[in-house]
């Protein structure tokens, strides 16, 4: 049962290999593709197939899936305005190939959602459903990394900054995405499903930032910013002027509920509780 995961340079599909290999899926069996595949030769070292994979390159896309039964499509790290089309050209290829099951990382409540990025993740789900292929949704909310990686910043300023207001935020640990991943690829029973996936425990920003105060020692507020002004401090931050629009344009989703689910589809995907903001900034903190 060959498995192709796509973006395994980056970090979820990284964990996601992993994750396969922990469940016995043979390292030959793991198609790890990626654009640099210098960054995975460890993996290749270890008997993972390594191809290279260009999603703006079709040739590209039709030899990586050569033999595939199942792909893991992880939503491309480009400028938002190009992701559908590369989307597009994936699921395309992944059909010619005859793959049996596709499945998305999608963003939670994609078919309602407002936001820039989560119209981007609607229209590759509908286009999934369109080309009938069998797919399954994996529709992951907010890393947890996303704010423990900016813990340093966070503890020299002493506040979190962000336009989400007191909008609830259902955030899980990249590894508990790419297991809730793994177990999809790897048993029956998921074709069709739309799995909102997020930690069992949501926070609202000033609850992280409470969090941040606790797990630290030092004390952090939360800044609740107009988007526009939110995105201006991410570009004097040095993020580009686009990524920064889409991340504050995010915060205003999050504000709305777009980041919030209560469904309990990662605690039962995974079989135990997902990592807690708690249990993550502890880990961040002591490294």
């Amino acid at each position: 049962m060959p498995i192709v995961v796509t973006g395994a340079t980056g970090q979820l599909g990284r964990l996601t290999v992993e994750a396969l290999l922990r469940r016995g899926i043979p390292a030959a069996d793991i198609i790890a593709t990626g654009r640099d595949i210098a960054r995975v030769k460890d993996l290749a070292d270890r008997g993972v197939t390594v191809r290279r994979v260009d999603f703006a390159d079709t040739g590209s896309l039709a030899e990586a899936f050569r033999g595939a039964d199942r792909l893991l499509l992880i939503s491309a790290s480009v400028p938002v305005g190009e992701r559908v089309a590369h989307h597009r050209r994936v699921i395309d290829a992944a059909a010619s190939a005859g793959v049996s099951l596709v499945a998305y990382t999608s963003t939670t409540h994609a078919d309602t959602a407002t936001t820039v990025i989560g119209a981007t993740h609607g229209e590759t789900e509908e286009y999934l459903r369109d080309r009938g292929i069998p797919s399954v949704l994996l529709r992951n909310g907010w890393y947890l990394e996303n704010y423990t990686s900016q813990l340093p910043q966070i503890l020299r300023n002493g506040a979190v900054v962000g336009a989400a207001g007191e909008g609830r935020i259902s955030a899980a640990s990249r590894a508990d995405y790419a297991e809730a991943a793994a177990v999809v690829l790897t048993t029956e029973g998921h074709t069709g499903a739309v799995y909102e996936l997020g930690g069992d425990a949501s926070f609202t920003l000033t609850e992280l930032a409470a969090a941040i105060s606790a797990a630290a020692g030092r004390q952090v507020t939360y800044a609740d910013l107009p988007v526009t002004d939110f995105a201006q401090v991410l570009a004097a931050a040095g993020l580009p002027a686009e990524l920064a629009e889409v991340l504050a344009d995010a915060d205003l989703g999050m504000n709305r509920g777009e980041m919030y689910t209560d469904s309990g589809h990662l605690h039962r995907l995974i079989g135990r509780p997902p990592v807690t903001l708690s249990e993550a900034l502890v880990a961040a903190l002591d490294h």
